[in-house]
């Protein structure tokens, strides 16, 4: 970091501070900070979504997966057009038609108050825990590069800058300062990427250096690291978790200005999602071309800045990697702090047809709710940098990483609850409470086994001795979501205490289980089978 490089940083810091107040000033005084007053257009909510999902650990491991594998892995950005459009199409008209804040709640409004507790609860730690207190980590460990700071400040420095958008102007700010972040990173990824293939010799130039696996997504089953089986069947399982389920990722699609606005949004997070492999992954694979000595993958992203990009582009490249993790931090304080005051705080009171609070104690005024969503803002970053700093403290083990896989065990018990609450009437709340406690309890345990314990069982059967291999973590991912499945339709068809009655949506029509209304804009309609055509273009193209 040169002096220039240093300016080029605190002008990103200006300019990103000016936006954020701007977009504060645009909130209507003593209006609710959680969703924006739901008037969100789609490019808001296309950014939004996508800068949650980036992070620098997502930049520097997409590089190294392109230098060891090629773009294979882009089968995580290309194959999630599809569950965003069943976000798009399948969950958000019933969001937004139930006119809720929060997925817990809209759960609760078809399986009861259980598991509204449950799931409320359930969001709250893994948004702590994986969106806040792993992402301050991996970023932690940047900023404390750079400054020479222990990581306590490290962290508490980018919560300090989230948490100012968080609380002085809720997820409007937020939205409205990812739209500049992300518009900053794709140009720095893409001058990335022109600069490496102009040094590599072309695109032709770049096809000849590497080898011609490097340009397969579908790779055989024998492939021990990306068989296609197990990725089509187990990425659904997750794809559904993670874009359908989540808060912090479906939050801006809940503060849509309207359905039409909320599925255009979805559908520029899925043309952005085809960037992730000429942005993140592609220049692994251009190092490989320049570098193919170099040892360490993880490095392939920094080599590429580091040789690649003059004085000044360093610092931009450095303010590229904190606008991600302000972007993803922002949401998820924002989706914390939502999901605990509406769920948890504001539990006491009944809701109305149009979302007012009322019953028979006195509802707290619009400022008094938004104070406790800011005490919660606080409260969530101070927890999160503890966990931070714990973290940091563990010696000898990649716990990132390894968390980032127990993750994975997560989504099935959250995949199958939605899925069958939405499609299948008939599904019961103990059944679904069931895989929500007990499920996620099996899944976790699994989880343990398949990462700490033997990889290789050897046993004798009837004197025949025989030799069990795990399956692979996405095909793992997949039975565990058909288990459950299975264990819902079971309880379910057995349950005497049947769900009650299933309140209806306004402006959607029908329940929460019926089919979609037929009427959808000639637009949306047009733009999602254009984005549908170009990634079956792609996936034939590279295979």
């Amino acid at each position: 970091m040169q002096t220039l490089d240093w300016t080029i940083l605190a002008a990103y810091f200006v300019v990103l501070l000016a936006i954020g107040l701007w977009a504060s000033s645009k909130r209507q005084k003593e209006s609710s900070l959680f969703l924006a007053g739901r008037s969100l257009r789609w490019h808001h909510i296309g950014f939004s979504m996508w800068g949650t999902n980036v992070g620098p650990s997502m930049l520097i491991a997409s590089a190294s997966a392109g230098f060891t594998t090629g773009i294979v892995s882009g089968n995580y950005a290309w194959y999630a057009f599809v569950f965003i459009g069943m976000l798009a199409f399948v969950f958000a008209p019933r969001y937004l038609g139930s006119k809720v804040h929060t997925l817990p709640e809209f759960m609760g409004l078809r399986y009861g108050q259980s598991t509204r507790n449950i799931l409320a609860w359930y969001t709250i730690v893994t948004i702590i825990i994986s969106w806040l207190a792993l992402t301050l980590f991996a970023g932690g460990i940047l900023i404390r590069q750079v400054f020479e700071i222990p990581m306590w400040a490290s962290a508490l420095v980018l919560l300090v800058i989230s948490a100012f958008f968080t609380m002085l102007g809720g997820l409007k700010a937020v939205a409205y300062t990812n739209v500049y972040q992300m518009l900053l990173l794709i140009f720095v990824s893409a001058a990335l990427t022109i600069v490496g293939l102009d040094r590599v010799g072309g695109i032709s130039a770049l096809v000849a250096k590497v080898p011609a696996d490097y340009w397969i997504l579908f790779r055989p089953n024998t492939d021990e690291a990306f068989p296609w089986l197990p990725i089509v069947l187990g990425y659904p399982v997750m794809g559904v978790w993670f874009w359908c389920t989540d808060q912090s990722m479906v939050q801006p699609v809940l503060a849509a200005k309207d359905l039409r606005e909320g599925q255009l949004g979805t559908n520029f997070t899925g043309w952005l999602k085809i960037l992730d492999v000429p942005l993140y992954i592609l220049p692994g694979v251009i190092c490989f071309a320049l570098f193919p000595t170099m040892t360490n993958p993880d490095e392939a992203y920094l080599t590429m800045v580091r040789t690649l990009f003059p004085t000044g582009m360093v610092g931009l490249v450095f303010a590229v990697l904190t606008a991600c993790l302000v972007s993803t931090i922002g949401s998820a304080l924002n989706a914390l702090s939502t999901v605990f005051t509406m769920d948890i705080y504001l539990k006491r009171y009944a809701r109305g047809e149009n979302g007012e609070v009322r019953g028979e104690r006195l509802p707290p005024s619009q400022r008094h709710i938004n104070y406790v969503g800011r005490l919660v803002t606080v409260c969530g970053a101070a927890i999160a940098i503890v966990l931070t700093v714990a973290i940091d403290s563990i010696k000898g083990l990649n716990l990132f990483n390894v968390f980032q896989s127990v993750l994975g065990f997560i989504a099935p018990p959250m995949t199958a609850v939605f899925l069958l609450g939405v499609f299948w009437k008939r599904t019961t709340t103990r059944a679904a409470n069931l895989a929500l406690t007990a499920g996620t309890l099996f899944c976790l345990t699994v989880g343990v086994l398949y990462l700490w314990g033997p990889q290789t069982i050897n046993c004798s059967l009837f004197s025949i001795n025989c030799s069990l291999h795990w399956p692979h973590f996405m095909m793992l991912s997949f039975l565990l979501c058909v288990a459950l499945i299975v264990m819902m339709v079971l309880v379910s068809l057995t349950d005497k205490l049947h769900t009650e009655a299933l309140p209806t949506i306004s402006s959607v029509g029908g329940d929460l289980q019926s089919p979609m209304p037929a009427r959808y804009s000639p637009l949306v309609i047009t733009l999602w089978a254009a984005l549908a055509a170009v990634m079956i273009g792609l996936y034939i193209y590279f295979n």
